[in-house]
């Protein structure tokens, strides 16, 4: 996706949050913002791929300071509390298990900043409240035909934590006979998953999990392995998680595939670009 006039400010935020986890440096921090503004200077402009961008500004911000992964703490902090919590979704499940509730739970999952939650009444008002929510775009028909006709899925996940509410959609998943390949990063980015942020959730439990090659604000075609190429290009069924893989999937030629965003639009540009309102909760088939 391209950007617009808000990914600016949104640039400036992430880089400010990944220099303060990254170091205490005060005057690293001016050289650094020195060289970001630079280079959005030159760069920010109609037709710029706001993945692309912000791919760069982190590596710019993890080269000068030497910090591999500014994130650590806070991807491990927000696996804990949402494995926690996976109880509680898996009692409100149980009360009313469905698939398009399972749906709605893994985009809660999109919704929740996990390192910000430590009273179980948020947790649990969130989760409820979503529940009773509609999504505002529903192609929960579209979902299960897809689920039956085909005979495995590439499902591409997003951020630590959320993962942890993916295991009861891929557990559904499963139910349909699936073959399930589960799709991370394989460098740091923000709060994305890596495969060991993966293995110490048990996604491995639901399917096979493979690195897309690199560490890239969502999905940067130009960017992956040729091992995950052929992967990706093997699957039919693609279920996409989160914006940043919206953005960057979005960008590509995905006629020949069945492709599901499960997403919550948190910012505008998305929102406008999808066509609904923020804080919008989706599951759509593309195209």
């Amino acid at each position: 996706m391209k950007i617009s006039y808000e990914c600016g400010a949104c640039f400036l935020r992430q880089a400010r949050e990944a220099m303060d986890l990254a170091t205490d440096d005060d005057e690293l921090k001016i050289e650094i913002n020195a060289e970001i503004f630079k280079f959005l200077a030159k760069t920010f402009k109609k037709g710029t791929n706001s993945n692309k961008t912000g791919s760069y500004l982190h590596k710019l911000i993890k080269d000068k300071t030497n910090c591999h992964d500014p994130y650590i703490n806070e991807k491990k902090l927000g696996n804990e509390i949402a494995l926690k919590y996976l109880p509680l979704a898996q009692d409100i499940l149980d009360e009313n298990d469905t698939l398009e509730n399972r749906v709605k739970i893994a985009i809660v999952g999109n919704i929740l900043d996990f390192g910000a939650f430590e009273l179980s009444e948020d947790i649990e008002k969130l989760i409820k409240d979503s529940l009773n929510k509609d999504l505002a775009v529903k192609d929960i028909v579209f979902f299960e035909n897809a689920l039956k006709k085909h005979d495995k899925v590439l499902y591409l996940v997003d951020n630590t934590g959320e993962i942890v509410f993916d295991k009861l959609l891929l557990s559904k998943i499963k139910e349909y006979g699936l073959d399930i390949t589960i799709a991370v990063k394989s460098q740091p980015i923000l709060n994305d998953a890596c495969m060991e942020d993966a293995l110490n959730t048990g996604l491995n439990d639901f399917g096979e999990i493979v690195e897309i090659g690199a560490g890239t604000v969502g999905y940067v075609d130009s960017e992956i392995s040729d091992e995950f190429r052929e992967i990706f290009n093997a699957h039919e069924f693609v279920i996409s998680k989160g914006m940043g893989n919206y953005e960057g999937l979005t960008e590509i030629d995905l006629s020949d595939k069945e492709v599901f965003f499960l997403l919550c639009a948190k910012c505008n540009t998305i929102a406008k670009d999808i066509g609904v309102n923020l804080q919008d909760m989706l599951l759509f088939k593309y195209q």
